[in-house]
């Protein structure tokens, strides 16, 4: 994974992502022991401090939890807390903004959904 310092999305957030990421691809599962501060920091090439932060944005989620002088390890719930939030803020703003673009572009409701469905298909690898 390559970390964006040129746009805007926080270093930290991205380091956050990234461990959700893995955890949703089953690169960590529950109870595995997950990357340090400073494992991150060094991977990144970043400040452990940067990496420190966006470990506790995962642990305020409840997708991490800390064993003291162990290290931090994924939680039981961890992919489902994952799943909801990036529902509820990731695809709920992509959707909104779809249904705007199309709104601007006359795309009307069963045309939108039409190429939804399409899209969904090719990601599946099939066709029509």
């Amino acid at each position: 994974m390559f970390l964006n310092t040129e746009g805007t999305k926080p270093i930290y957030v991205q380091i956050a992502e990234w461990i959700e990421t893995e955890i949703l691809n089953g690169n960590f599962k529950k109870d595995d022991k997950v990357n340090s501060q400073y494992q991150l920091a060094e991977m990144f090439n970043i400040n452990p401090a940067t990496a420190g932060k966006g470990l506790m944005i995962l642990m305020d989620e409840n997708v991490i939890y800390k064993k003291r002088g162990l290290g931090m390890f994924v939680s039981i719930d961890a992919k489902k807390n994952i799943i909801n939030k990036r529902k509820e803020q990731t695809l709920k703003r992509l959707v909104q903004e779809l249904v705007l673009e199309a709104k601007y572009l006359d795309v009307d409701e069963k045309e939108l959904l039409e190429m939804i469905r399409q899209a969904n298909l090719e990601g599946k690898g099939e066709e029509k």
